[in-house]
């Protein structure tokens, strides 16, 4: 089981960060991907867009000419990457978050930037979903605060009235001081504090507080999405969920897989999710 202190667990995401390596590391060979990769012994592999047209190796070539396309989703590719000084240089400019191959963000927008994905009536069916829906990722929603004020927190993706986290690679869901948690004016409405996963001083799993306060703020649905390799973050989920009080909110409140996620997704997705992920798509109920 987990520990509940949010730490996660360092053999689960070794193993998934080396599996990650080693399959980006073969498809940009194969692909001709301009790329690095990371120091250490278990490289990250840092992606480039390809100077020869509008080709991203950490990204389906489908689902990358479409962002380009909307200015809102370009915009997102340019999100610094937090630990670019490890880094080695790019020919160009400065790597972005998304250039990794362990971003979870590139992989919900491999998935839900690929043309009329939520057409897909499996998906949408599967995501509760309207087929028209557009994705907004990082999604600024208002949570309220004590005093009439507001936080708003950046939710990774908004389709319609769903709220998605994504995670692939991070250790935890992030922890925060008792006081800045409590200053949410509906969190001793919405969850059995005392029951919380926390210390003397911290809340753990604060990503997921937050992102069922916003569901909770908003009347929208919440999901989780994470791989079925990281057992651990599936843990720290159920741990926060069960002590979600407003019975609705809490069937609001979902997990899905991308193993999951990928048995739904069409074909040409699938095997992009298969060779750059070594994700292979399990039906709902029964994930590894």
């Amino acid at each position: 089981m987990p520990n509940s202190r949010g730490n996660g667990n360092l053999g689960y995401i070794s193993e998934l960060r080396r599996a990650l390596s080693e399959c980006s590391q073969k498809y940009a060979s194969a692909a001709g991907a301009p790329h690095r990769l990371s120091y250490g012994g278990v490289p990250t592999v840092v992606f480039e867009p390809d100077p020869q047209g509008p080709r991203h190796g950490n990204f389906l070539t489908t689902s990358y000419r479409a962002m380009l396309r909307n200015p809102s989703w370009q915009r997102r590719l340019a999100k610094t990457h937090s630990q670019r000084k490890r880094l080695p240089q790019p020919d160009n400019g400065c790597w972005s978050e998304l250039d990794s191959c362990n971003s979870s963000d590139a992989l919900l927008m491999n998935i839900f930037c690929y043309p009329r994905i939520l057409a897909y009536m499996p998906v949408a069916s599967l995501l509760g979903v309207d087929t028209e829906g557009v994705p907004e990722f990082g999604y600024r929603a208002r949570v309220p605060l004590q005093g009439g004020r507001f936080d708003r927190t950046e939710v990774d993706m908004r389709v319609g009235s769903l709220l998605v986290e994504a995670k692939l690679t991070e250790a935890h869901f992030q922890r925060r001081e008792k006081t800045a948690v409590e200053r949410y004016s509906d969190f001793s409405e919405v969850f059995d504090c005392g029951r919380l996963p926390q210390s003397a001083s911290e809340y753990f799993s604060y990503q997921l507080i937050r992102n069922v306060l916003a569901a909770h703020a908003s009347g929208c649905s919440f999901c989780l999405m994470c791989d079925s390799r990281r057992p651990d973050l599936i843990g720290l989920w159920f741990e926060v969920l069960q002590w979600v009080r407003p019975v609705a909110l809490r069937l609001r409140c979902k997990l899905l897989t991308w193993q999951e996620l990928a048995a739904t997704l069409p074909p040409k997705l699938q095997k992009f999710l298969q060779q750059k992920y070594a994700i292979l798509g399990t039906p709902a109920g029964f994930s590894a």
